[in-house]
């Protein structure tokens, strides 16, 4: 039977309210914990992943901030979502990266299974791991349906917020509540 999925996206606390916290992610909090307690299929989340060595990857020295280092409080999801995550066993995917190949491969062979009706993403950064996810997954599934609820996703700034749906769009991803 095909199931509808809703990818949760790096709703880390580094993310809202830490390390690189914004208000823009804070924002959007309240939709993205509603939206995934109201979601009727399978719940997966990602976990931007990093270790001690962060400052020396090509990522670090590029972005100079520790964030989402592996084990600390910074790299949990939320709160709310990681009761939810727990209480529902819900899968994560830890990537090193923006966007996650396991999860891709994971969604393409449940889709070749005929066990995927659909995918929809939220979550942050809109114009970073958000858009690296949703294109991948459109690569790895150009027939399926792929959606991105711009109402639960945060960019960087509001304006590359807009920047990246327009890509995503520009590349048949549906935009929802823009």
């Amino acid at each position: 039977m095909a199931e509808k999925y809703l990818v949760v996206i790096d709703i880390q606390n580094d993310f809202v309210t830490d390390a690189l916290g914004t208000a823009e992610a804070q924002a959007v909090r309240e939709n993205a914990v509603r939206k995934v307690a109201d979601f009727t299929g399978e719940v997966l989340f990602t976990k931007d992943t990093h270790g001690a060595d962060y400052l020396q990857t090509q990522e670090g020295r590029k972005l100079p901030v520790e964030h989402c280092i592996r084990g600390t409080a910074g790299w949990e999801l939320i709160a709310e979502l990681e009761t939810f995550r727990k209480r529902e066993g819900c899968h994560v995917f830890e990537k090193n990266t923006f966007g996650s190949l396991e999860l891709a491969q994971y969604l393409r062979e449940k889709y070749e299974a005929g066990e995927v009706e659909s995918v929809e993403l939220i979550g942050l950064c809109t114009d970073i791991c958000v858009v690296s996810n949703a294109l991948l997954l459109k690569a790895y599934m150009p027939e399926l349906g792929i959606a991105v609820d711009a109402s639960c996703c945060a960019g960087v700034t509001p304006e590359k917020h807009e920047a990246a749906l327009d890509t995503m769009e520009s590349c048949q991803i549906d935009v929802l509540n823009r």
